[in-house]
């Protein structure tokens, strides 16, 4: 494995898929939705309201699992990423994703419901690549 490849072709595809599934999971049962990712490296953020069930959810289990690309490239190549969760509040971040990303779903960066999730990899799986005969592992300890 040429790991500088594979990192390449990961910010490909991050670079061009914003909306994808995330899977948290409380008590044992698992639960699926989608949201908009922004990234900064291979670290992703995502919006969204403090009194969200996502919040409660990682904030009693910390790992998540995002499925991202797919409809937005070429070759139907995906992302299977596995990281843990933070929930963050600092207001640089928020003015960061304010400023620079989609302006959605609040009114304002000010508002008193918005906080983000900040999702560190731990393992990201490059599905369906023409550029890979297999799926292509990277754990992000090895990076």
């Amino acid at each position: 494995m040429n790991k500088a490849k594979v990192i390449k072709e990961i910010q490909k595809i991050l670079d061009i898929s914003k909306v994808g599934v995330l899977s948290t999971s409380h008590n044992n049962v698992p639960n699926s939705r989608y949201m908009v990712f922004y990234h900064d490296e291979a670290v992703l953020y995502t919006k969204t309201d403090e009194d969200s069930p996502k919040v409660e959810e990682v904030e009693s289990n910390p790992q998540a699992h995002i499925l991202l690309g797919y409809e937005e490239t070429k070759n139907k190549s995906f992302l299977e990423i596995r990281a843990k969760v933070e929930v963050i509040n600092d207001q640089e971040t928020i003015d960061w994703l304010w400023e620079t990303q989609d302006k959605t779903y609040f009114d304002s960066k000010n508002d008193p419901d918005l906080t983000v999730l900040k999702l560190i990899p731990e393992q990201i799986k490059i599905m369906n690549s023409d550029n890979f005969d297999t799926p292509e592992i990277i754990n992000m300890e090895d990076i």
